[in-house]
């Protein structure tokens, strides 16, 4: 089920008055999260719920186990990996298996064996890179004693389900999610109206700004040959801002959809086109995804206590996994290994972390703070080239083509690029302005909103913009992640 439909216009409202005004005890109302959820999830294909049933079984009880065999550090480690094991395997099965016989079947081609590899058309689940992780952070965190197993299946197979952020995000953590399906609830109204103004921001980014540019995006794309450097440099452009709309627009709806039935889940970006470098990109990015590798790949590899040519071979691994968890595709790995090698000089010149927000409490960045933006900027759109490109002879092409004396001259842009630059314009000004809040339409404390109808007026406004300028539905990109 798709948030940008009509069967979730109905399905949410349906739910959510189930939810406070029929099961208002927490048992029935994590059961009802999870019936909700399994519907969400199969309206795509029942099948898809074989899968996550079993991911979700395997999980608990091997948490049961790991609190069983408390003293047995063998008898643990055992299960824990038995655990890692199968729900890594399903997820290499389903989403990996071509992708590594292929890879394989090339590597030996090159020393001139030839063998006719069997593949299979194997249909990728729904989300199944999110809830699988989300499912490996309890086992691990379980084995680690960061959290008690639970013995509620109920809250324990919602907390993996749980439809707002099932099939994009963000992944949350046991730590945090977990105890509040465990925990008594109370419908929160200011915190509802919250979570509508945010999933309205997110629709408006989806609709608006993704949507808008995936139609010039895979338009170009589609016409490579047919399209100037200039054009291919403003696709660039485009689809930077179309994956980030797209993505953070879904991060919105699922963070503000939550906030509906009294949960808080985790920010998963946080104004990432306003970092001063690489490395504070990545703090605002997919914060989820990072943060998960950071816990379970990164740190148990020695993080950065270690040597410094050991921190770099760290970064290479977390980055290259990072990259091949995008999806099965060496234009991914590349992507990975592309954002490493970016990383790899401010690890040698110990670059400053940022962790506050840019130009902190000015309206203006300093002009430093402006050239190191732009630069970074241009580092990530150059980036995501690759991970929009088909295959590595297509962003060759692309980028051959991008880089050609045509560059210079305004020849093939279309009034469609134009339009849509304005808005991607827009966003990063309203963003800009609202850069320290959740999200943009936070606007406490503004005299202009003090006054309800004025609130009123502005949500309407953008309720009109999105039923008049939203283009044809597209499905979000990191669906088939």
């Amino acid at each position: 089920m798709l948030f940008n439909s009509f069967t979730f216009m109905i399905f949410l409202p349906v739910v959510f008055l189930l939810y406070w005004f029929v099961f208002k005890r927490l048992r029935w109302q994590n059961l009802l999260i999870l019936v909700a959820s399994y519907v969400f999830y199969g309206w795509w294909d029942w099948r898809f719920l074989i899968l996550i049933v079993i991911t979700s079984l395997s999980s608990f009880v091997s948490g049961l186990l790991i609190k069983r065999y408390e003293g047995q550090r063998g008898r643990q480690k055992a299960v824990s990996a038995v655990n890692i094991i199968l729900n890594l395997g399903i997820l290499a099965a389903f989403k990996y298996f071509n992708f590594f016989v292929d890879s394989l079947g090339s590597l030996l081609s090159l020393v001139g064996v030839t063998i006719d590899w069997p593949t299979a058309n194997i249909i990728l689940p729904v989300g199944i890179s999110f809830y699988t992780f989300q499912a490996l952070s309890y086992s691990i965190d379980v084995y680690t004693r960061k959290i008690e197993p639970t013995r509620d299946a109920v809250a324990f197979f919602s907390f993996i389900s749980f439809f707002p952020q099932l099939v994009a995000g963000p992944i949350e953590r046991a730590t945090n999610l977990l105890p509040q399906m465990l925990k008594e609830r109370t419908f929160d109204y200011c915190k509802a109206v919250d979570g509508l103004r945010q999933m309205l921001w997110g629709f408006f980014k989806k609709l608006i700004i993704a949507d808008g540019c995936a139609e010039v995006v895979n338009n170009v794309w589609d016409n490579l040959n047919a399209t100037s450097s200039m054009g291919l440099i403003v696709c660039s452009f485009l689809f930077t801002f179309q994956i980030y709309a797209d993505f953070s627009g879904y991060s919105d709806i699922a963070i503000g959809c939550a906030k509906l039935f009294g949960f808080r889940l985790t920010t998963n970006f946080k104004v990432p086109y306003f970092s001063r470098n690489v490395r504070e990109f990545w703090r605002r990015w997919h914060i989820t995804l990072m943060n998960w590798f950071t816990q379970y790949v990164y740190f148990p590899l020695g993080g950065s206590r270690c040597s410094r040519g050991r921190v770099i071979i760290n970064t290479i691994v977390v980055f290259a996994l990072s990259g091949l968890w995008h999806g099965a595709d060496w234009t991914f790995v590349l992507w990975g290994l592309y954002h490493a090698l970016l990383f790899i000089p401010l690890i040698v010149l110990n670059s400053r972390r940022y962790k506050d927000t840019v130009a902190h409490g000015r309206l203006l960045p300093s002009l430093r703070e402006a050239v190191s933006m732009l630069v970074t900027f241009l580092l990530i759109n150059f980036g995501w080239i690759l991970f929009r490109a088909p295959d590595i002879a297509g962003f060759a092409d692309f980028t051959s083509r991008m880089f050609s004396m045509s560059m210079f001259t305004m020849h093939g842009l279309t009034m469609r690029m134009a339009t849509m630059l304005m808005w991607c314009a827009g966003l990063l000004i309203v963003e800009w302005l609202q850069r320290e809040r959740e999200h943009v339409l936070q606007i406490d404390g503004y005299r202009l909103f003090s006054v309800q109808w004025t609130r009123l007026a502005l949500y309407a406004l953008i309720v009109f913009l999105i039923f008049y300028f939203a283009g044809q539905v597209q499905t979000f990109i990191y669906f088939q992640f």
